[in-house]
């Protein structure tokens, strides 16, 4: 049998974050999605705490934190990671792989998993050019998206990714390349969820049954979308 294409001599661990604010089927299938394509040996879900980059989530930390971690048991490859939803301080994807990097060691390969508006606002995130030295970076595309080729995508970033990006053959080193994978498009949005729940409509099978009790339980989402 012939090794993975994407799998080093220490097994990958995958890194996603996220405000999670609810946590849904997307994220949850692009992790597996994500896990299966590149062999990685797990999965950490890393909900934030304080983005600094976007307004302030729609619920608090301790409520995203437990609905992640309600999402993702029973999946063997998946396990929530509280260190942003723990800090005082505002959470920066650049300092969380830093962190992990102190922990695991650097050569460790590390793969941050980003869904594509993500990675396309990329420049505008704190000292992103670090981020991969710290990790590579693997992007989830919409089937027949030619994300590179987009006006969206900011000619910074297209330099960067014209450097770093993986065609055919295996990965090398812990950090620093950049996948496009091509994803099950499912069109399933956080915002989407808020706002049938605001509005008292059913969002069941747009996220797994267990989160979908905790907001019921605590009456989450029901106003004010």
């Amino acid at each position: 049998m012939s090794p993975h294409p994407y799998r080093l001599t220490h097994p990958a661990i995958g890194v996603f974050g996220g405000t999670f604010d609810p946590i849904h089927f997307g994220h949850l299938r692009l992790a597996e999605e994500m896990a299966e394509g590149l062999g990685l040996a797990r999965v950490l879900f890393i909900p934030a705490g304080q983005p600094p980059h976007r307004g302030a989530p729609r619920t608090a930390a301790p409520h995203r934190l437990e609905m992640v971690r309600r999402a993702i048991a029973g999946n063997p490859l998946f396990s929530v990671d509280a260190r942003e939803v723990e800090s005082p301080r505002p959470s920066y994807t650049v300092d969380t792989l830093a962190a992990l990097r102190a922990e695991l060691g650097f050569e460790q390969p590390l793969w941050l998993l980003l869904g594509a508006d993500a990675f396309l606002g990329l420049p505008t995130w704190h000292e992103w050019r670090q981020l991969f030295v710290l990790a590579h970076i693997a992007v989830a595309a919409r089937p027949g998206a030619q994300l590179l080729q987009s006006d969206a995508m900011p000619e910074i970033l297209k330099n960067e990714v014209s450097q770093r990006q993986l065609t055919d053959g295996p990965v090398s080193g812990p950090a620093g390349s950049v996948l496009l994978r091509q994803m099950t498009p499912l069109a399933i949005s956080a915002t989407a969820i808020r706002e049938t729940l605001a509005r008292h409509r059913s969002a069941r099978y747009l996220l797994p049954d267990a989160v979908l009790d905790y907001i019921d339980e605590h009456q989450l989402y029901r106003h004010n979308p």
